[in-house]
């Protein structure tokens, strides 16, 4: 118990008043106390016991408020996706068989549906954390006629080219966020072309000939994902090398929208190059344009 002045309307008074204790655990009857104290040790003990299992549960990721997972680094399971196009490509460049005269190839857009047989393009690709594998193949296959330069031999050279590339590799993810994603990649590219030559007019009338190749050439470069929205993201990649041609190298720039989480539509440009020369074979040839074609992720 305490004592403690009446207050202003009386200071000179040395009254005093009976006041309680402000609330403390002293106050308290003895058994209550040990009673508070038990509870309180159960509490904590309660607690600490709950921390290691907290902390399993955001290492895994299951907490229920937990953020999403930064990126496909932190996954230990095997994702995978596949994408195939439709590439409407034009053709530029000079073919040459042994002991023929050069032929050029140049076909622009417009020129494409006439021109162009037939191609395909597709990419399988699995994924593990920071590192991938994935497998890029395209088919193109186009027929052209064009005028000799000078019109003795033939007054014009019909060509029809059927050119496969098939590049193997592998890639490591350098950068990775819920918002953007950069790979480095290495691999090897394998090609098979055949060109058939048929001349019309001309010493060479009717003659044809036709010849093939095949070659491997290792090439590295990047590849990457941009999100713009939710829905709507960049794409593109790009590599350059050599080997057994003198050149080798492929860009592509494109959008994707995401209809659902596994499915995409994409649209995009893609170039092409390479440049072989060997024992009187010449594949010196530029294959662009639009592709597109949708991905589908499990």
């Amino acid at each position: 118990m305490s004592t403690v002045p009446y207050g202003p309307d009386d200071p000179g008074s040395t009254a005093k008043r009976m006041q309680p204790e402000p609330f403390s655990p002293r106050a308290w009857p003895l058994s209550m106390r040990r009673g508070s104290a038990g509870l309180l040790l159960a509490l904590l003990l309660g607690a600490a016991s709950a921390l290691p299992k907290a902390a399993r549960a955001d290492e895994n990721g299951r907490m229920a408020h937990s953020p999403p997972a930064p990126g496909p680094e932190s996954k230990s399971d095997w994702q995978f996706s596949v994408s195939p196009y439709l590439w409407m490509a034009g053709v530029q460049g000079t073919v040459r068989q042994f002991g023929s005269a050069p032929a050029t190839l140049d076909s622009d857009f417009g020129q494409i549906f006439n021109e162009l047989d037939y191609a395909f393009m597709g990419i399988l690709e699995g994924r593990r954390g920071r590192y991938s594998v994935f497998a890029d193949i395209a088919y193109t296959k186009t027929s052209v006629k064009d005028p000799t330069p000078k019109g003795i031999l033939a007054e014009k050279i019909g060509v029809v080219s059927q050119s496969f590339s098939g590049l193997l590799g592998g890639g490591y993810a350098v950068h990775s966020t819920d918002r953007a994603h950069l790979d480095l990649i290495a691999g090897l590219r394998i090609w098979s072309v055949s060109t058939k030559l048929s001349f019309h007019e001309g010493i060479l009338d009717h003659v044809k000939q036709r010849d093939s190749a095949t070659w491997v050439d290792m090439v590295a470069g990047f590849r990457g994902t941009y999100s713009l929205t939710d829905r709507v993201y960049l794409t593109g990649w790009g590599n350059i090398g050599a080997g057994q041609a003198d050149l080798d190298w492929d860009v592509v720039a494109g959008v994707g929208y995401k209809l659902n989480a596994n499915l995409s539509a994409v649209a995009a440009y893609r170039i092409q190059g390479v440049d072989y020369r060997k024992n009187g074979f010449e594949y010196d040839v530029i294959q662009k344009g639009p592709i597109m074609g949708i991905t589908y992720r499990f």
